[in-house]
């Protein structure tokens, strides 16, 4: 049964569009003031810095956007850069948060053991390891991942270990007493009812990757989206900081819409919200 206040899934996408359109007005119209557009930038230069990053062929100087729009297609460069630290620091950080996470919730006395030094380190501030990681691993790809690991590991391992704690201990005893062993207790029980505090946590992650590889490009880098914010930014070059910023949220949902398709179609066995509605 529907909810009665709730609109469509067209209505939804309609009222999502129009916050958009609103935003991206309001935004227009207060650039209109040349104080104000040069800490916010314009959305339409903006929006001719990525046209300009995207494609080869540039905008000239009486298009509709300002001062022209140079071709430039470094940015493939930059943002491949950027994606591939990203999505290693994902993987790695996944991996390791679900490994570490399983362990330790099936391992009470190893748990009780390191409880304090996980917390210790899950309590330090990341970015402070940013120069440690840049004398370890030097300033390439490796010293961003391993500064977005700590960032994702830690989302990733809470819920898992929470997951996995919270396995009810009837279907545990159930289990046991068809004669389950450890090996199928974690397969058929454990794993399923840590799945969706792993997904959960997974949606967190993507952002949290990012903003580890791009934090890592602003202290120390040559090539990737943050080094080209960084640049900009130095130049007080606003308009070049949000279109860097835009192609890092559009791939950022690129990414996160990716996850969302694997949950699916790994999650079939958990009931809709409108099935349920209707028990």
């Amino acid at each position: 049964m529907k909810n009665a206040g709730m609109p469509s899934v067209r209505q939804l996408r309609t009222f999502q569009l129009l916050v958009l359109v609103a935003a991206l007005l309001a935004w227009h119209l207060l650039s209109r003031n040349e104080q104000m557009a040069f800490f916010f930038g314009d959305p339409v230069a903006v929006a001719g810095r990525i046209w300009s990053w995207f494609l080869p062929i540039g905008l000239p100087p009486n298009s509709a956007f300002p001062d022209g729009v140079p071709g430039n297609a470094d940015i493939y460069v930059h943002l491949g850069v950027t994606l591939i630290e990203t999505v290693l620091a994902f993987a790695i950080g996944t991996v390791l948060g679900l490994v570490m996470g399983l362990w330790l919730a099936l391992a009470p006395v190893a748990s009780a053991v390191l409880d304090p030094y996980i917390k210790a380190a899950n309590s330090m501030p990341r970015v402070i390891l940013a120069p440690i990681f840049a004398l370890w691993f030097g300033l390439g790809i490796w010293s961003k991942v391993a500064l977005a690991v700590t960032l994702v590991f830690f989302i990733v391992f809470f819920n898992v270990y929470q997951g996995v704690r919270e396995v009810s201990p009837v279907i545990l005893a159930n289990a046991r007493m068809l004669g389950a062993n450890r090996k199928q207790l974690l397969r058929t029980v454990y794993l399923p009812s840590a799945t969706s505090w792993v997904f959960s946590s997974l949606h967190t992650s993507v952002g949290l990757a990012f903003v580890g590889a791009v934090v890592g490009e602003y202290l120390g880098s040559a090539r990737g989206v943050g080094y080209l914010i960084l640049q900009a930014e130095g130049t007080f070059d606003v308009n070049t900081v949000f279109a860097g910023i835009v192609v890092l949220t559009a791939f950022a949902l690129l990414l996160d819409g990716i996850v969302g398709r694997i949950e699916r179609g790994l999650m079939k066995w958990q009931p809709k919200q409108g099935d349920t509605e209707k028990l």
